[in-house]
């Protein structure tokens, strides 16, 4: 009932930059948590980056310094600008959110997107 649509992605040299852009739609309340995480090839899905809507932003420590998650609320829509790309950042990248259903009082929801392809070739 809620959805989130992934766009940006795509192929980038190492060293370039990306931003990927998720918006969520539906029955929203409210949403707390936004973020990233992301799925290498052979490799367990790992956070990359979170944003509580009154809170700092988390990061994992191997993309500190060289992305940026930001939210604008008013859109329900979060944004991961990743800068200095490594062949190792290359992976799936999923959009997370959670919140509360509009519709059905003090239901929670946590949905994720379909999932978008980041390639950084070296």
């Amino acid at each position: 009932q809620v959805q989130l649509v992934e766009s940006g992605g795509g192929l980038v040299q190492a060293g370039g930059s990306l931003r990927l852009s998720c918006a969520a739609s539906g029955s929203i309340f409210s949403i707390n948590i936004m973020g990233w995480y992301r799925q290498a090839p052979g490799s367990q899905r790992e956070l990359v980056a979170v944003m509580p809507s009154g809170g700092s932003a988390n990061y994992a420590d191997s993309v500190k310094g060289r992305f940026t998650i930001s939210r604008d609320n008013a859109k329900n829509t979060v944004y991961l600008q990743m800068s200095s790309l490594k062949p190792e950042d290359t992976a799936i990248y999923y959009c997370n959110a959670e919140g509360y259903d509009r519709k059905v009082v003090r239901r929670p929801f946590n949905s994720w997107g379909q999932g978008i392809q980041v390639t950084v070739s070296s």
